[in-house]
């Protein structure tokens, strides 16, 4: 009888727990993205069923079932595409080649250009370069002397125009020359890159980090050791460098166990906010605004046309305002990651674009003046890494190269010039001035019955597509012989710079346009009108199966 009353006892005590526990449970599952994407394990497990296969030549023409005759003029364009490049691009390629042996980076970048069943015939063939000799204006050179509009943007360094960073480079190295190479010590003129900092952000003190990805690491260190919480949160596809917390997904060989990855733009994520006790901080990445929930895009995943992007400045405005009371309200740290961002919307950042003051934030890629860099801007409280009451309690963060003095030289000078008067011409109207070039774009597209758009924020783009198909992501190999120089994700991102003139805009749409036309002359476009992105994916799955289970 007695022990009977106990298991009593004890179950009124244990259910509740148990009831609450997956109450909890159940509000995180619903706070995640309900694609692979927003199940980092799940994404993991599922990445290495995936088998390798690819098409033969007969089947890379055809993957789509297009007629004989359509894929017959896919050949011959394909060839010729190939030719054009044997020419144009003969000692880019050869050296790209060579040093290709020894650089894993540039291994990995060849074979993920595109789908990967694609992807072998392709570098068979259709051989580029990766290697340039030179930049001036808004255009890059590479070794053949090929001139190209540039829209890679340097990864987000190349706001204000490439001459502007030579400058910042060279004044920036004659300020700091009598230093040299000095570590440990600092230059001057970091005190003066901590004023403005201070001043730009907001915010209360300044670390420098040697990247962006180092800048996120520490903010994220820093916020669990002043709030004592391990977890942090990430939105669903956004990007906060490559190590593991903030990737835990596909990419990531280890598990990341204290990683909440909720969706974006979600009243669900908010509630997860509100109820847990073990969020330390919130990582924002603005760019997402384009595409909330989906990764970053790159051709290499550009199976079909389900692609999708668009900008909605009020509704993110009022998402992170709304994400900033949640935070405000349950003491968890908000952290605008703006290493690709800053400055670029704004002088003052995506906190000034978006009016929403974050407790920390990450600078990086353009703040350098062309130098690699990471910094953290944060409030007082967040950014000391000792307790005085606790002599052995602190978070330690060092790097040899933090504050080098040529970086603080560089940073120095951009940081003066983006005061200029000529500099500040270029933000105003800054929106305006980009939105309106992506409905001349789209309009032109649209009047040439071209199955391409785009989406902008602000000089960011990303170009999607408007009728399924397989073979959109060849569109990049036509954009690179018209002379438009594009990252290795292809068509996925194009960064302009600000210094873009009319001119130049106008050069990059007809070129742009003629690529396009070529392509669809081509054949890559051909459809039937039976062909749907579901019936692709479809496909995709039933190759992937039988290559699994009966190969």
């Amino acid at each position: 009888m007695e022990d009977a009353l106990v298991l009593a006892g004890l179950g009124a005590l244990v259910l509740p727990a148990l009831v609450v526990k997956a109450k909890r449970r159940l509000e995180l599952s619903k706070g995640k993205h309900p694609s692979l994407a927003g199940h980092s394990k799940m994404s993991r497990r599922v990445a290495k069923l995936l088998p390798f296969y690819e098409y033969d030549e007969y089947g890379f023409f055809r993957s789509d079932d297009a007629p004989e005759d359509v894929a017959v003029r896919r050949r011959e364009g394909f060839f010729r595409l190939v030719s054009a490049y044997r020419e144009r691009f003969a000692q880019s390629a050869a050296l790209t080649a060579e040093a290709a042996e020894g650089v894993s980076d540039m291994q990995f970048t060849g074979a993920y250009r595109v789908p990967f069943q694609y992807s072998r015939f392709v570098r068979q063939h259709l051989k580029g370069g990766s290697f340039l000799q030179a930049s001036s204006g808004v255009t890059v050179t590479d070794l053949d002397g090929n001139v190209f509009y540039d829209l890679t943007g340097s990864y987000g360094v190349n706001v204000f125009g490439y001459d502007f960073y030579k400058d910042c480079l060279a004044r920036g190295a004659e300020r700091v020359k009598d230093l040299g190479p000095v570590l440990g010590a600092y230059h001057p003129l970091l005190a003066s890159n901590v004023r403005r900092l201070k001043e730009i952000s907001g915010l209360d003190e300044v670390s420098f980090h040697m990247s962006g990805t180092e800048a996120v690491m520490q903010a994220v260190r820093l916020a669990r050791y002043h709030t004592g919480r391990t977890h942090l949160v990430r939105f669903c596809g956004a990007y906060h460098g490559w190590w593991g917390d903030v990737q835990p997904g596909v990419g990531n060989p280890v598990a990341a166990n204290q990683t909440y990855t909720l969706k974006d733009m979600h009243a669900d994520a908010l509630r997860v906010l509100r109820r847990r006790k073990d969020i330390a901080c919130v990582l924002v990445n603005p760019l997402q605004a384009l595409h909330p929930n989906g990764g970053a895009p790159g051709d290499s995943s550009l199976v079909d046309s389900a692609r999708k992007a668009a900008f909605d400045r009020a509704a993110y405005t009022a998402w992170l305002k709304e994400l900033r009371e949640v935070c405000t309200e349950r003491g968890i740290v908000l952290i605008f990651d703006e290493v690709f961002v800053g400055f670029r919307l704004a002088r003052g950042g995506a906190q000034e674009y978006f009016g929403v003051q974050a407790d920390m934030v990450t600078y990086g890629k353009t703040l350098g003046g062309g130098m690699p860099v990471g910094v953290v801007c944060g409030k007082r409280a967040l950014m000391k890494r000792f307790r005085d009451d606790r002599p052995a309690d602190i978070c330690f963060a060092r790097g040899t190269f933090n504050s080098h003095p040529y970086v603080m030289g560089a940073m120095a000078e951009f940081l003066v010039r983006i005061e200029t008067p000529e500099v500040q011409a270029l933000y105003a109207g800054l929106e305006e001035t980009w939105n309106v070039r992506a409905q001349r774009f789209n309009a032109r597209l649209k009047a040439e019955g071209l199955p391409v758009q785009v989406a902008n924020v602000s000089s960011i783009w990303t170009v999607f597509y408007t009728e399924p198909s397989r073979y959109n992501w060849i569109l990049q190999y036509y954009l690179r012989l018209e002379g438009l120089a594009l990252s290795w994700v292809g068509t996925g991102r194009f960064i302009f710079s600000l210094n873009y003139s009319d001119a130049d805009f106008d050069t990059v749409l007809e070129r742009f346009v003629a690529a396009a036309k070529k392509m669809a002359a081509d054949g890559w476009w051909w459809t039937d009108g039976t062909l749907s992105n579901k019936g692709i994916k479809r496909r995709i799955l039933k190759e992937m199966l039988i290559h699994r289970f009966l190969k």
